[in-house]
């Protein structure tokens, strides 16, 4: 089976076609990040109207690169939540209509799915069962992965995810947009230990996550300390290790409950290097095996939810000829394989 995926969800329009049996065909990306770098975060009305003009030659260009015509295709896979409702809507007026045109199902892929499957696409892919870390600009949660489509989500944000506590501080800081790499770029000439910052909700039991407490320390300490030497690199450093440090802590608290022996680093935040070699040096002291996706599965793709499309059409699982979009979609309401 072939299948076509489709992603927009929020600022990246995303293109990939999979083959069951001979793996990633090719995929194609579009960043909107500068579009929306002049209003520091994403404008939604602009992303949609981006996503229009981007998603149809994006298509094109993608199929060319996998040396596959339409007609080639036997599913169509698109992200059909969570994000933002005008975004997800092109995204899945394109691929349903698509996929009645060539007379093939389609299939509603869960956006979370997909990052939680991107380390499958990998040459050393993780066995089942393990634990995903899923660290995101919308979404932070654990979630014990049994097999695709059977998840426990185990913890998530009371409040801002890691990744738009990472956008919101570098904001603050004036380090632009987007903010994760510009302040993972920052901290490196920063002195982590030169500031005191807090690792919330480490200090009680559970696996839920909390970062607007942070960010406001954070802000605190800019507005005292701006005018100091140094004092955007160290503060950028400082955060960034709160954030690597309360992920970590909390990841440890996770492979004990599960006794799980592999741990997934998947979203966006997954790609900050801090992170990798920080949960990569636990996995070495505990013993556990850690994953990642490629550096360009991290942020949104259409590989991966091609390839959750994929075993999603393989175990006879298709779409109403309906265009429907699920802003809010909690991963627990998936259904599994069976």
């Amino acid at each position: 089976m072939r299948v076509l995926g489709i992603e927009t969800s929020c600022d990246e329009t995303g293109v990939a076609v999979y083959d069951g049996e001979l793996g990633l065909m090719a995929h194609s990306l579009y960043s909107q990040a500068h579009i929306h770098a002049e209003y520091g975060g994403v404008v939604p009305e602009i992303a949609s109207r981006d996503h229009v003009r981007k998603l149809l030659p994006l298509l094109d260009e993608c199929l060319e690169k996998a040396d596959c015509t339409r007609g080639e295709i036997d599913g169509v896979a698109y992200t059909a939540g969570p994000g933002l409702v005008g975004a997800l809507l092109v995204g899945a007026s394109v691929g349903r209509s698509l996929a009645t045109s060539l007379g093939v199902p389609a299939v509603a892929v869960h956006h979370m799915e997909g990052h939680l499957l991107a380390p499958l696409l990998e040459a050393d892919a993780p066995d089942f069962p393990f634990v995903a870390l899923l660290v995101s600009g919308g979404h932070s949660m654990l979630v014990e992965v049994s097999e695709i489509g059977k998840y426990k989500v185990l913890g998530e944000t009371l409040d801002d995810a890691a990744g738009e506590a990472f956008d919101k501080t570098a904001k603050l800081l004036g380090l632009g947009y987007p903010g994760g790499p510009a302040l993972a770029r920052a901290a490196e000439s920063g002195d982590p230990d030169r500031f005191s910052f807090p690792r919330p909700m480490t200090d009680r039991p559970g696996l839920e996550f909390s970062f607007s407490g942070l960010k406001t320390h954070t802000r605190n300490l800019w507005r005292k300390n701006f005018k100091q030497a140094n004092a955007q690199a160290d503060i950028a450093a400082g955060f960034q290790q709160a954030v690597v440090d309360t992920l970590l802590i909390k990841c440890r608290r996770a492979m004990k409950q599960t006794r799980s022996a592999h741990l997934v680093i998947a979203g966006g935040v997954g790609a900050n290097l801090r992170l990798r070699k920080a949960m990569s040096q636990a996995g070495r002291k505990y013993g556990w095996g850690v994953s990642y996706p490629r550096i360009e599965f991290c942020t949104d793709n259409g590989a991966m939810i091609a390839f959750a499309g994929y075993h999603r059409l393989r175990a006879g699982q298709s779409e109403p000829e309906l265009i429907c979009a699920r802003p809010r979609w909690p991963l627990d309401e998936l259904r599994d394989l069976s």
